[in-house]
């Protein structure tokens, strides 16, 4: 999709998302590198926790039941931190043209679905996709690395390993490869990024015997135990802060 379409068309910033992107595949799951496990009101490690203070430290505490909710506001995330990449940071290519190409898809947007709908019915509209897009993006996007080995800033790992021990495949079918668009190939997204998407799962043999040959463990599981092992890998990074509440109760 060519630039402008993919910015006004989607509603985000196409230069955001890139130097984003980057970043994660350079860095993931490192800590203070990775963009990815840099959110304001979730924690990846006990020490990411108990660095959290007011409402963002109350949240973290009970974050494995807040996790998906707080996933239905993840498109506003989005526009926002294209807005504040493009406005307040000044960063892009292009900025005052994707800053345009924003407020178009807003405006265009607002007027379509209010002109059809009316505008309570439209808000409810609004509210509603605007929800199940967060909740479908994260039903891709997080089971890749949350929950996976996590490394520190100055921690070094070869590219192999880090590639492969912080990301996390999903067993593949029909549904799964259409609903991932062929990210359940994670591990082989990350060693080959410029693979087309139809050829990851010719390579995962490859890659699971290489592995293998070099003692490199390589994580596969169902869509629904990726959630279960995300949900438990949050609570117990949070545990920490809900023990500092029963012992200032007691």
């Amino acid at each position: 999709m060519p630039f402008d379409d993919t910015v006004m068309l989607l509603g985000m910033s196409y230069s955001w998302w890139v130097d984003k992107h980057n970043a994660h595949h350079s860095n993931p799951n490192q800590f203070d590198m990775d963009p990815d496990i840099d959110i304001p009101l979730l924690a990846f490690s006990e020490e990411q926790a108990l660095s959290r203070r007011g409402i963002a430290r109350l949240i973290i505490k009970y974050q494995n039941w807040l996790f998906f909710p707080m996933l239905t506001l993840s498109s506003l995330s989005i526009r926002g931190a294209s807005l504040r990449f493009l406005y307040f940071y000044r960063q892009g290519k292009k900025p005052v043209l994707e800053t345009v190409l924003l407020l178009i898809h807003l405006v265009v947007g607002l007027t379509f679905v209010f002109s059809l709908y009316g505008f309570w019915p439209g808000v409810l509209f609004i509210v509603v996709q605007q929800a199940l897009f967060g909740l479908y993006m994260a039903s891709v996007f997080a089971p890749n690395h949350k929950g996976m080995l996590t490394l520190k800033k100055d921690e070094k790992m070869g590219f192999l390993r880090q590639q492969v021990l912080t990301a996390r495949n999903v067993k593949a079918s029909p549904f799964i490869d259409f609903w991932y668009g062929g990210l359940n190939y994670q591990i082989e997204h990350h060693l080959f990024p410029n693979m087309p998407r139809n050829k990851l799962r010719d390579s995962q043999q490859v890659v699971i015997a290489f592995c293998k040959e070099r003692s490199i463990s390589y994580h596969e599981t169902g869509m629904f135990e990726s959630y279960r092992e995300i949900l438990g890998s949050l609570y117990e990074v949070s545990a920490p802060l809900r023990q500092k509440s029963i012992r200032a109760a007691v």
